[in-house]
C-alpha cells in the first residue's frame, strides 16, 4: 500500500500528531497507551510541542544544576536556583508558565528514567508496603487543583535592608513563587491502598535527588483533599526541574515540603525528624526558642505576602499606566491589597481581579500617573481570616517567612 496523501489539513494535522504520539513515547520509556493516559490526565498535547515532555536524560548529556533555559531578562541566576522576574509577568494571565516558574534545587536536577521510576510506600504507620510504578500512577483517579509553590526563604534578602545583617541562604527578594495548576493522584488514596493505620502519626516523602531531601508533615496534612503526588503541570507532563516524573504538592506549607523527584514515603506510628526539621528549616535567632531536637521552631505554613509587577530598582517610561501586582496568603483569599507611593504615610485600595484562589493568589491593579522621578512603592495584603503582612518580622539566621512590608525602587524616565 503506497503512502497515503495528506491533501486535507486535518487528515495532516492527525497524521502528524499520532506520529508525535509514537516518537515522544518512545523517547520516555513509555508505551503509548501509558503516554494518551499521561496527555489525558494533563490535558494537552499543544504544550508538549518542542521537547517539553522529554526528560532531562534526553536533553543533556552533562549534568547541569538546572536543565531548562532561565535567560537573564526573565530570571536572577543564582547557581542551582533560579528567581523569577516579576516584571515578566506583568500583562500575563493567572498561572505561571512552566517556562517562566521558579527553580529551588539543593544540588542540581537528578536525571530520571520513567521506565526505572518506583514509588514506595512503607514503614510502621501502614499495614503492607505498596510499591507503584508509573503507569499505575497515571492508572489512578486523576484530580487537578490550582495552587502555589514557594521556597520557605522567598522575601530573605530583605532581613539585610530590614535588620541590617544578611541571613544565610540564596538572596531572595520575592520571585521564589509561582502558581501552577498541578494534576496527579491524592496522597491519601496512596496511602489508603497501602492500609495507612489509625495510629499513624507523620508522613515522610523522599526525594531521589543527590541529597535524598526528606521532610515529613502530619498525617493530617498528607489526608487534605489538595495533598497530591503530582505528575503534570500546566497541563504538560512535570518538566525535569520540577520533579519528573513525579514529586508532592503540599499547599500552603513551605517549598521543601513539595518533595520533588520523589521515590519513597514513609509513614510513621512515630514522629519523624530529619536534617530538614531540625537543623534547617527551622526558626533560629534571638527570638526564638530551640524545641529538641530542633534547633528553633519547625516551618510549616508559608507566610502572606504580595509583590509588584514590576523590575526591582529598573526604570519605566512616564505616563499613565497600570500599576500592578500580587498577592497569596496560605490561610484564605485575599481580602484586600493597599498600596502607599510615600512611604506608608498614606493608603490607597487597590482593584483585585478574579479569580482570587485560597492557597493560590490575586492579580491586582491600580490607576497610577508615573512621573519623572524616583519612585518607593509599598504594598501591603490581608486575607478574609483577618491576616496582615507586618510592618516588621524578627530576624532569623537563615532568613525564612519574611513577609514584612518592603519599599520597592524604581525610576520613572
Amino acid at each position: 500500500m503506497g503512502r497515503e496523501k495528506l491533501l486535507r489539513e486535518d487528515d495532516y494535522l492527525a497524521a502528524r500528531a499520532d506520529e508525535y504520539l509514537w516518537s515522544e513515547s518512545n523517547k520516555l520509556g513509555l508505551s503509548r497507551r501509558s503516554f494518551l493516559k499521561l496527555l489525558a490526565a494533563a490535558g494537552s498535547l499543544a504544550p508538549l510541542a518542542g521537547g517539553a515532555m522529554r526528560p532531562a536524560s534526553a536533553r543533556a548529556a552533562t549534568p547541569q544544576p538546572v536543565l531548562k533555559p532561565t535567560p537573564p531578562d526573565l530570571f536572577n541566576d543564582f547557581g542551582s536556583n533560579k528567581e523569577m522576574r516579576w516584571e515578566a509577568m506583568y500583562g500575563r494571565g493567572y498561572l505561571v508558565p512552566n517556562e517562566l516558574f521558579f527553580v529551588r534545587n539543593h544540588t542540581r536536577t537528578p536525571t530520571l528514567e520513567v521506565n526505572n521510576w518506583r514509588l514506595k510506600i512503607e514503614g510502621s504507620g501502614v499495614n503492607r508496603t505498596l510499591e507503584l510504578t508509573y503507569d499505575d500512577l497515571l492508572a489512578m483517579p486523576a484530580v487537578s487543583f490550582v495552587r502555589y509553590v514557594e521556597c520557605a526563604g522567598n522575601g530573605r534578602s530583605f532581613f539585610e535592608t530590614g535588620h541590617g545583617k544578611k541571613a544565610q541562604g540564596t538572596q531572595w527578594k520575592l520571585g521564589a513563587i509561582g502558581v501552577a495548576e498541578w494534576t496527579g493522584v491524592p496522597l491519601r488514596e496512596i496511602l489508603e491502598r497501602a492500609g495507612v493505620k489509625k495510629t499513624a502519626r507523620d508522613v515522610m516523602p523522599e526525594g531521589l535527588d543527590d541529597l535524598k531531601v526528606r521532610r515529613p508533615m502530619s498525617l493530617d496534612k498528607a489526608m487534605e483533599e489538595d495533598t497530591l503526588v503530582v505528575y503534570a503541570m500546566n497541563g504538560q507532563p512535570l518538566p525535569a526541574d520540577h520533579g519528573f516524573p513525579a514529586r508532592v504538592l503540599a499547599p500552603g506549607w513551605i517549598g521543601v515540603a513539595n518533595i520533588k523527584w520523589v521515590g519513597r514515603i514513609q509513614v510513621s506510628e512515630e514522629p519523624l525528624f530529619t536534617q530538614w526539621n531540625t537543623d534547617t528549616y527551622v526558626l533560629i535567632g534571638p527570638d526564638y526558642k530551640p524545641s529538641a531536637p530542633a534547633k528553633g521552631p519547625i516551618l510549616s505554613l508559608q507566610s502572606m505576602k504580595s509583590a509588584l509587577e514590576l523590575p526591582w530598582d529598573g526604570e519605566i517610561t512616564a505616563g499613565r499606566r497600570l500599576l500592578r501586582g500580587r498577592a497569596w496568603s496560605p490561610q484564605g483569599k485575599i481580602d484586600r491589597v493597599e498600596y502607599s507611593l510615600d512611604q506608608g504615610k498614606s493608603w490607597q485600595r487597590a482593584r483585585l481581579r478574579e479569580p482570587n484562589i485560597s492557597k493560590a493568589w490575586v492579580r491586582w491593579d491600580a490607576d497610577w500617573d508615573a512621573r519623572s522621578g524616583k519612585h518607593l512603592i509599598r504594598v501591603r495584603a490581608a486575607d478574609e481570616r483577618g491576616n496582615a503582612q507586618p510592618e516588621r518580622v524578627a530576624f532569623n539566621e537563615q532568613g525564612y517567612l519574611n513577609n514584612a512590608l518592603v519599599d520597592h525602587p524604581i525610576t520613572v524616565k
